[in-house]
C-alpha cells in the first residue's frame, strides 16, 4: 500500500467525523454573529447534544482528530495572528504586564484549585482558562491533559463558568474605567487583563 493510498483511507474515514465537526463551528458561528455570545460556549452546547456521535464507528475518527489535531492547530493559528509590532505599539511594559499576570493567575489559580480538592488536571484547566482566554483556552488546553472519565464534566463546568463570569464582568467592569476616568488605552488594558474571554473584552469596550 503506497503512502498516497494510506492518506486516503484515512481521510475518507475520517471525514463523516469532521463533516459534522464543520456542521458544529458553522452553526455556532451562526448563532453566535445573529444572536450574540461567545461562539466556543455554542460549539460545547452544540457538541454536548451530538455527543452520542462520538461512539458511532463512522464518525468517531473523523471527530477524534478534530478534537485533536484540528483544535491545537487552530489554537497555534490564533497565536500566530497577533504579531510582534502589534504588542510594541502597546508598549513592552504592557507585554511584561501580561506576561506577569498570566503567570500569576495560572499559579494561583493551580494552588486554589488543589486547595479546594481538585484534582491537579482540572486545577490547571480552570486556572489556564482564567489566565488566558476563557472557553478558547480552556478547550485548547483540555485537548493535551490526560483524558479520564471526569473530564468532560469538568471541561463543561470549566466553560459555562468562566463564560459567566466574564459576561459579568463586561456588565460591570467598563463602570470602573469610567468611574477612575481611565484613558482609553488604560481601559483596554485594563478590560483586556481582567475579562476572561476575548468576546466580551470586545463586548465591554462599546459598553
Amino acid at each position: 500500500m503506497t503512502q498516497f493510498t494510506r492518506i486516503a483511507d484515512q481521510a475518507k474515514m475520517q471525514a463523516p467525523g469532521l463533516l459534522l465537526a464543520v456542521t458544529v463551528a458553522l452553526a455556532s458561528l451562526f448563532i453566535s454573529s445573529r444572536y450574540g455570545g461567545p461562539v466556543m460556549l455554542y460549539a460545547i452546547l452544540f457538541g454536548i447534544a451530538f455527543n452520542f456521535m462520538n461512539e458511532d464507528a463512522k464518525t468517531r475518527p473523523g471527530v477524534q482528530f478534530a478534537s485533536k489535531r484540528v483544535l491545537q492547530l487552530g489554537v497555534i493559528l490564533l497565536g500566530a495572528s497577533v504579531t510582534f509590532s502589534e504588542i510594541a505599539e502597546l508598549g513592552w511594559a504592557t507585554a511584561l504586564l501580561v506576561v506577569a499576570a498570566v503567570t500569576t493567575t495560572m499559579g494561583a489559580g493551580f494552588l486554589i484549585g488543589r486547595s479546594a480538592g481538585l484534582t491537579a488536571p482540572h486545577s490547571t484547566l480552570s486556572a489556564g482558562a482564567v489566565a488566558i482566554c476563557g472557553a478558547s483556552a480552556a478547550m485548547a488546553i483540555a485537548s493535551v491533559l490526560p483524558q479520564t472519565k471526569e473530564s468532560e464534566r469538568n471541561l463543561i463546568l470549566t466553560v459555562v463558568g468562566v463564560t459567566t463570569l466574564s459576561t459579568i464582568a463586561m456588565v460591570t467592569y467598563p463602570s470602573i474605567t469610567h468611574l477612575f476616568t481611565f484613558t482609553d488605552m488604560q481601559s483596554g488594558v485594563f478590560l483586556g487583563a481582567t475579562i476572561h474571554d476575548v468576546a466580551q473584552v470586545i463586548g465591554a469596550g462599546y459598553i
